[in-house]
């Protein structure tokens, strides 16, 4: 064998390993691009259905069927999304409402929500009143 067979078998050598190592490559890419495709979509639906969800509990007073006014629902998000006030626009509160607003499929309370609606109905509940001494406000 001559010098530059040598070189020609050398270059396809280079050039074979090239291709099959490009040719891994770009097959391990398609593998994982056709098994994130379901999960992405999976991940992308979840995600807009919280942000629906998220939505709707903000925009719940200003919905027709709502109960209460508007202007007498505070938001809180966690544990419980609302505190109605009612009778605070007539500035005579006649009951505190805790509201909890679903949306879509999910109806169910979670955990913390269930402790919560638990201990108001168990009249676990007061008023106390937190004084900041004046040498901190002065």
């Amino acid at each position: 064998m001559n010098l530059n067979t040598i070189f020609l078998i050398g270059i396809i050598l280079i050039f074979l390993y090239v291709g099959y190592t490009i040719g891994r490559k770009i097959e391990d890419h398609m593998w994982k691009l056709h098994k994130l495709e379901p999960i992405v979509k999976s991940r992308l639906k979840t995600s807009r259905s919280v942000i629906g969800g998220q939505f709707s509990e903000q925009l719940a007073p200003y919905l027709p069927n709502f109960p209460y006014k508007p202007s007498e629902v505070r938001f809180m998000g966690k544990p419980i999304d609302f505190i109605v006030f009612k009778g605070m626009d007539e500035k005579e509160i006649e009951e505190v409402v805790f509201v909890e607003v679903k949306s879509g499929s999910a109806k169910q309370l979670s955990k913390h929500e269930r402790i919560l609606r638990d201990a108001i109905r168990e009249k676990k509940v007061r008023w106390e009143q937190y004084d900041v001494d004046e040498k901190i406000t002065n």
